[in-house]
């Protein structure tokens, strides 16, 4: 009888501590923090400099940069996704967002790439350097000008024609004709079929912290930052569409 008791007194012990257990597993279970989710990749996300902000100054100086593309570029990105997904839009090609739409997307998305096209085509300022476009480009070019400064003093002119807030181009078609063209606020080549090589900002907030006042000052200063071999490969590959 004792050794039953014994017996029953053991499995009874090992019936707690087995409860037991299990109770502490439920409970770590239960309070163990729930895996959370990664947040959804945002439609359209921000480009990438090629370059250091400070490395086009003086022409355009870090502080303009960082303002430019970190706070007004991405104040459009901002504004563009959050369209995107209140209309429930599917299309993730910008271009083709560009061209199709219309009133705040157009003006978010259009500002978004003409910004791509814009910072994408300098290079690192160096004391003394002013380039010229060469090859394809350059032919196209002498076609419409007797030289590169009879083109350059055409497109300054323009670009001090652009009443208030815009953006001044130099853009082909298919065939290989070029065209300098005179757009306002998120205006873009785009929208007449055809493409842009060369894109500056007149907006004031891409010249106004370094030139006040002054945009021909800007615009004769800008020729030595261009990298006339992204340029031309826009021009290059037109057939294909804009290359971002």
């Amino acid at each position: 009888m004792r050794i039953k008791s014994l017996a029953l007194l053991l499995t009874g012990a090992l019936a707690i501590s087995s409860l037991s257990a299990q109770t502490k597993t439920t409970k770590a279970t239960a309070t163990a923090p729930a895996a959370t989710a990664e947040p959804a990749k945002p439609p359209f996300q921000l480009f990438a400099l090629p370059y250091a902000t400070d490395a086009l100054a003086p022409v355009i100086s870090q502080r303009t940069v960082k303002l430019h593309y970190g706070k007004h570029v991405v104040g459009y990105l901002d504004k563009l996704n959050k369209l995107v997904r209140e209309n429930d839009i599917k299309e993730r090609d910008l271009v083709r967002l560009v061209r199709f739409s219309s009133g705040a997307i157009f003006d978010n998305a259009g500002q978004l790439l003409n910004h791509l096209l814009y910072f994408k085509q300098f290079r690192p300022y160096e004391a003394g350097r002013v380039t010229e476009p060469q090859g394809a480009l350059r032919a196209a070019l002498l076609r419409s000008y007797k030289d590169f400064d009879a083109f350059k003093a055409d497109f300054e002119k323009a670009g001090g024609e652009i009443f208030g807030s815009g953006w001044l181009w130099l853009s082909t078609d298919e065939a290989g004709d070029i065209y300098v063209e005179k757009t306002s606020n998120a205006g873009t080549p785009v929208t007449r079929g055809r493409v842009p090589l060369l894109a500056i900002d007149i907006w004031e907030h891409a010249y106004y912290l370094d030139y006040e006042n002054r945009r021909a000052d800007h615009l004769r200063a800008i020729w030595q930052i261009i990298d006339w071999e992204v340029v031309g490969r826009r021009y290059e590959a037109r057939a294909k569409g804009v290359q971002l």
